[in-house]
């Protein structure tokens, strides 16, 4: 009797563990989520930061290049005139214009790179964080799931153990990691399922649009299509 009190006091505290394992795990994941979804906000505000800088750039330069374009056409007409002091002092005006053009087409260049940087990164961050909370709440209902399994594995505990409420004990253990284990699967099913790749590509196989992925077949037929003689 002894023994089997000291077995089940020892099966009790290892689950114990690995519910508190269980539990710190998931509270941990929703901080990193948390954590992971600030940090979007803060490169989509920093995205924002360089879209308006890019747009005020384009402003700057549109208006200098008017302003090259004017002083130019000013200048061709003194020298016609036979004022080469006016158009020499044009000139002048115009080779400044020029030096902020150059800066201002620079400074576009650089917040362009930028913007496609950050907005692949916000584009993947925020696909990755949606795959995530499919998985976090898999892994919600999986906990639930298991506290249920649990609850019902207290109750009905015996308090003297006989052969055939060992058997219903065992019965219960094995509909747990059962449950466990679709729950697994059903992540898996989740994460494939919501693929934009995989939509596309289960369309494409159906004949809807073109396909993605080249064959045999196709790249056969362009090799003879490339190596058939000219008309």
């Amino acid at each position: 009797m002894l023994k089997t009190v000291l077995t089940l006091f020892r099966g009790a505290v290892n689950r114990t563990g690995e519910e508190l394992e269980d539990r710190t795990a998931l509270l941990l994941l929703d901080q990193q989520m948390r954590d992971s979804a600030a940090a979007v906000e803060r490169c989509k505000r920093t995205l924002a930061l360089a879209i308006a800088g890019d747009k005020q750039e384009g402003k700057r330069l549109d208006v200098t290049n008017a302003q090259i374009a004017d002083l130019e056409q000013r200048a061709t007409a003194a020298l016609k005139a036979g004022r080469e002091d006016l158009a020499q002092e044009a000139a002048q005006a115009i080779a400044r214009l020029e030096t902020e053009r150059d800066a201002a087409m620079t400074a576009r260049a650089l917040f362009a790179s930028e913007i496609t940087r950050l907005t692949r990164h916000v584009t993947d961050a925020e696909a990755k964080i949606a795959e995530l909370n499919h998985g976090r709440r898999v892994a919600r209902a999986a906990e639930a799931v298991r506290s249920l399994r649990k609850s019902s594995i207290e109750a009905a505990l015996p308090t003297q153990s006989t052969l055939s409420e060992a058997e219903q004990t065992l019965h219960r253990l094995r509909d747990r990691q059962s449950e466990i284990q679709a729950a697994d699967d059903a992540l898996k099913e989740i994460d494939a399922a919501s693929a934009p790749r995989a939509t596309a590509e289960k369309l494409a196989e159906l004949g809807f649009g073109p396909r993605l992925k080249s064959t045999a077949d196709d790249v056969l037929a362009r090799l003879k299509a490339g190596s058939a003689p000219s008309p």
